[in-house]
């Protein structure tokens, strides 16, 4: 990201003698997306982004890309349906080149119980418009040929589900896309500008201080995936959610042979390849909490033996680094998106693996509870208060892969 590609007019400081709408905390895709729509959608453009480090420099950067929609709840399918609806003409409503390819999105089976569970995936997803399908070894040879279909490896390959209008987009340009257009419609965006502490008159909030000065709003928003926590402490909100680092890695550049995105549940681990040509591979999150931004060796080290063994092609490739994002986790395994118990304040958190996916969606439905005060129709099945209610959407074992 040169200056000449991005440059200075787009990161502003903050007034300290203006009073802002909207403050969202949070610089990163959410909280890019969300302060587009809120100035697209809902006329709402006097509105400051605040972000602790550079623009997109968390857990933005620090994902491998995925987006699908092939959920098995209906809740989720319909919030990460809309995201991936708004995904294929984002490109033209940003003016901006994501690189999104609907490359295909292929979740491979090693036993019964996966192969059942992809079927019945495969079902709910078609019940709820989503484009799946189920294939055969001898399908998924000639969609990926590159595949490991061998029945003598330690978990063999049963079958697989496909969403092909799943794929990848590049994280940066999405980043960097939203807010071109947020800035161009007189959002603030506000670098190295650390939240330490929120204004609060009786149960309302009414500001956030941050280490440039004190901002004042009518309006504030949370949007910081791995550090909600700590934010809501900060205004004595005690969230449900654990922050785990989540491993990821890239190799060097290769020729073109990777055509589709390839995830394992049993194995846990999933592959694509990238524009430029480095392969990116993913595993679980790690089981321990922490605001690391790496994660545990022995994760790389049955990572890469899983990939390799699906894939013997890529067995003399390189890694070039390795990292961790910081994913916010709920008991349910689904976001919290809506309103908090404090006036005025807002929450976005949660999306454990899959916030890069809905990053459109995203922005849309907090856009629109922040400006009307209630939530959408698409997240009010994600509201706080649904743990208290027991009204649970657990996607943790139900959509065959975390990602």
């Amino acid at each position: 990201m040169s200056g000449s590609e991005h440059p200075d007019h787009l990161w502003r400081n903050p007034d300290p003698k203006r009073s802002y709408d909207v403050v969202i905390v949070g610089g990163g895709g959410h909280g890019l997306s969300t302060a587009y729509y809120l100035a697209r959608n809902h006329g709402i453009t006097n509105v400051a982004v605040l972000e602790r480090g550079w623009l997109a420099g968390g857990n933005m950067a620090r994902n491998t890309t995925v987006i699908r929609s092939n959920y098995l709840w209906d809740e989720s399918a319909a919030i990460y349906e809309h995201s991936m609806k708004l995904w294929e003409t984002l490109a033209e409503d940003l003016d901006y080149d994501i690189l999104f390819s609907q490359r295909g999105v292929l979740n491979l089976t090693h036993s019964l119980h996966d192969t059942r569970e992809a079927h019945r995936r495969v079902y709910a997803n078609r019940l709820n418009g989503i484009d799946a399908e189920w294939l055969t070894p001898e399908e998924i040879k000639e969609f990926c040929p590159i595949v490991n279909l061998s029945p003598d490896l330690r978990y063999p390959v049963m079958g697989a589900s496909l969403q092909r209008r799943g794929g990848i987009a590049k994280h940066d340009y999405v980043a960097w896309a939203f807010a071109r257009q947020a800035d161009a419609f007189g959002v603030d965006l506000v670098q190295n500008c650390e939240v330490t502490g929120f204004d609060l008159d009786g149960g309302r909030v009414t500001g956030v201080q941050t280490s440039r000065g004190p901002i004042a709003a009518g309006k504030v928003a949370l949007c910081a995936a791995g550090h909600s926590t700590v934010l809501a402490a900060m205004v004595g909100l005690d969230l449900p959610i654990q922050s785990h680092p989540l491993q990821a890695l890239v190799s060097e550049l290769l020729e073109p042979a990777l055509n589709c995105v390839v995830l394992s549940n049993a194995v846990h681990v999933y592959v694509s390849q990238a524009h430029k040509g480095e392969l990116v591979m993913g595993a679980g999150i790690d089981p321990f909490i922490s605001y690391a931004q790496r994660g545990s060796p022995h994760i790389i080290e049955y990572q890469l033996a899983a990939a390799v063994e699906l894939f013997p092609i890529f067995s003399r490739a390189h890694v070039v680094r390795t990292w961790g994002g910081i994913v916010d986790v709920s008991p349910d395994a689904s976001p919290i998106v809506g309103l908090t118990p404090i006036e005025n304040l807002f929450v976005n958190c949660g999306w454990g693996t899959g916030g890069f996916k809905a990053t459109p969606a995203s922005g849309w439905v907090y856009a629109h509870t922040i400006a009307r005060g209630e939530p959408h129709p698409l997240n009010a099945p994600f509201s706080l208060d649904r743990f208290a209610r027991g009204a649970l959407i657990d996607e943790h074992g139900a959509a065959a892969v975390a990602h």
